[in-house]
């Protein structure tokens, strides 16, 4: 009798895949990428930093899951590291930024993308696409909250436990984010 991942709580896939068995992993990922996508996405405004910090919350998700503690949700665990991949990203994208003012202005990317139709961008598109601009500008511990919150649908109690904050915190913070995203997007 072959036992249906599907049917396996995630702790108990967890312990499959600590014991070897890969496709138990893969069923993880399955389960939780989408919601890591979308939390990386919301962090960053770029697909493609999206995906990559998604493949290394997976990545340091396996090499880390011995030290899973099966009580607490998969999902508030991935999101974890999945904020810290985040967090190193803002790192690099700020050391980039710095370096890009010192490359030579003949090696510089054209500003405009000469594939681009204006005319067929949605404005609902075009409308996302800035509050998504808007929130990366955010201060880290403000766009957390409001990725959790707003765009994760993370309960208050959940977004304390993933940031290790009380969920008064939480509140606090998600009342100045969503004031500080206004100011931003008004500017």
């Amino acid at each position: 009798m072959s036992l249906d991942l599907a049917e396996c709580s995630d702790g108990e896939l967890a312990a499959l895949a600590i014991g070897g068995r890969q496709s138990a992993y893969t069923e993880l990922m399955r389960r939780h990428r989408e919601a890591i996508f979308r939390f990386a996405r919301a962090h960053t405004a770029d697909d493609d930093a999206a995906l990559d910090i998604t493949q290394q919350t997976f990545i340091a998700g396996f090499a880390a899951l011995k030290r899973y503690d099966r009580s607490r949700p998969m999902k508030h665990w991935l999101t974890r590291i999945a904020l810290n991949k985040c967090r190193d990203w803002g790192r690099r994208r700020k050391v980039r930024a710095l370096f890009a003012f010192a490359a030579p202005l003949e090696g510089a990317p054209d500003p405009v993308d000469p594939s681009a139709d204006v005319e067929r961008e949605a404005s609902d598109r075009q409308e996302l696409a800035e509050v998504m601009h808007a929130m990366v500008k955010l201060p880290a511990k403000l766009k957390e909250v409001l990725v959790l919150r707003a765009v994760e649908g993370a309960s208050q109690a959940e977004a304390a436990a993933i940031l290790g904050i009380t969920e008064k915190a939480v509140e606090t913070r998600l009342h100045r984010a969503r004031n500080k995203l206004q100011e931003v997007l008004r500017a």
